[in-house]
C-alpha cells in the first residue's frame, strides 16, 4: 500500500495528512465530520480552537460509545436461543406436514373441493 499526501481543512487550517487510496474517502469524511463538531463548539462559545477540538473529540467519542452501547444491546436482545430456534424449526416442519397433507387432500379425484388448474 503506498502512501499519498492529501490536504484538508479543519477549523479553517490547512493540514496534510498520509493516507493510502484505499483510505482517502474514510479520511475525507472523517475530517470534514471534525472539521464540523469543531465549528460547532466554536459557534457554542469556545473561542480556542484547541479547546473546540477537544470538545468536538469528546462529542464524537461520545457518539461512538453510543452507537455501541446501543448496538450491544440490540445484538444481545435480539440473540435467541438454540433451543428457542430447534422449537420454532420444529413447529414450522409441522405446518408444512400439515399444508402438504391438506394439499393432498384438495387434490384427490372426487374430493369435495378439487384444486382446478
Amino acid at each position: 500500500m503506498s502512501q499519498q499526501r492529501i490536504e484538508v481543512s479543519l477549523a479553517g487550517q490547512k493540514i496534510t495528512l498520509a493516507t493510502s487510496a484505499e483510505h482517502e474517502p474514510l479520511l475525507r469524511a472523517a475530517c470534514v465530520l471534525v472539521d464540523e463538531q469543531i465549528q460547532l463548539a466554536i459557534s457554542g462559545g469556545n473561542r480556542s480552537i484547541e479547546r473546540a477540538s477537544i470538545m468536538a473529540a469528546l462529542k464524537i467519542a461520545g457518539d461512538l460509545i453510543t452507537l455501541q452501547k446501543n448496538q450491544m444491546q440490540q445484538s444481545t436482545s435480539s440473540n435467541v436461543s438454540s433451543d428457542e430456534i430447534t422449537r420454532l424449526q420444529s413447529e414450522i416442519r409441522a405446518l408444512e406436514d400439515q399444508v402438504d397433507a391438506l394439499m393432498q387432500t384438495l387434490s384427490l379425484p372426487g374430493s369435495p373441493r378439487p384444486i382446478v388448474p
